[in-house]
């Protein structure tokens, strides 16, 4: 069977509040991930071939899943605007700060609410390929991004009040 990568433009956008979600090893297969599905574990992936950095964003954390260096502060501020930290490492001076803050490739922004649900592994909603607004700080940066669409209601609702 021969296999096409998807290619950001094609990923569903978010809108309506039934929009298709997908699991982690999903997003990576339609991405064409080179290696084993099950070794990837971090939040950010850059794909060379792609020129996209994928962010794979759980917005509730609990300290029991995650180390402190870990409990990132990202949430969407507005149904088109979200707030996203770096990895703890990242400077802005740095090649990856660069790409985030330049534009120079394609963020696809992956979130879910809580890292498990009734079902097991929550799935991911695809916020859209997203666009630099501004940035604070470094290791981590802070930075806002722009979506193409709105974020569904009950997605933007139910992740405000987690983030309260």
């Amino acid at each position: 069977m021969l296999f096409v990568p998807m290619p950001p433009s094609s990923f569903p956008r978010s809108g309506a509040s039934k929009q298709p979600r997908a699991v982690h090893e999903e997003i990576l297969a339609a991405l064409d991930f080179p290696r084993n599905l099950n070794s990837f574990r971090e939040g950010v992936l850059y794909l060379p071939d792609l020129n996209a950095d994928a962010f794979f964003v759980t917005l509730k954390k609990s300290e029991a899943d995650y180390s402190p260096s870990t409990m990132y502060a990202d949430y969407p501020i507005s149904r088109t605007l979200f707030h996203w930290e770096s990895q703890s490492t990242t400077s802005a001076a740095s090649p990856t700060g660069q790409r985030y803050l330049t534009g120079s490739s394609t963020v696809l922004l992956f979130a879910r609410q809580e890292q498990k649900d009734q079902f097991g592994t929550a799935p991911y909603l695809f916020l859209g390929p997203a666009t630099y607004v501004s940035h604070s700080g470094e290791r981590p940066i802070a930075i806002t991004w722009r979506l193409p669409t709105p974020m569904p209601v009950d997605f933007f609702q139910h992740a405000s009040a987690a983030a309260q």
